[in-house]
């Protein structure tokens, strides 16, 4: 396959308190088109605002924190955390305070 480049600009309110799909396989909801078995989310949190993530427990998901720090799944994270997670059957980001995450579900 050909190398191909996208690029995209997704508005902050798409992904204020909320999950934003921005890659995946099959340009789902808008989504830059990726060629690998994977999606990758983007939000923003405020205090307050959570979110949650259906994953299938087959695949594997991983968390970085971007900015700020966030719980996810009960784990604190900081700027610059990350969490590898598998066997999950879903994620719960809250206790945000000004976070940035990026999130990507995958198969490995």
């Amino acid at each position: 396959m050909p190398p191909a480049t996208s690029k995209k600009t997704f508005a902050p309110a798409e992904k204020a308190g909320a999950l934003r799909l921005v890659a995946s396989p099959d340009a789902a909801q808008g989504s830059v088109t990726v060629h690998a078995d994977a999606r990758m989310y983007a939000g923003c949190f405020d205090a307050g605002q959570s979110a949650q993530l259906v994953l299938d427990p087959a695949r594997k998901a991983y968390v970085q924190v971007l900015r700020g720090s966030v719980h996810a799944n009960g784990k604190a994270l900081a700027c610059g955390d990350a969490l590898l997670m598998q066997g999950e059957s879903g994620l719960v980001l809250d206790q945000a305070k000004d976070s940035e995450v990026l999130v990507f579900d995958l198969q490995f």
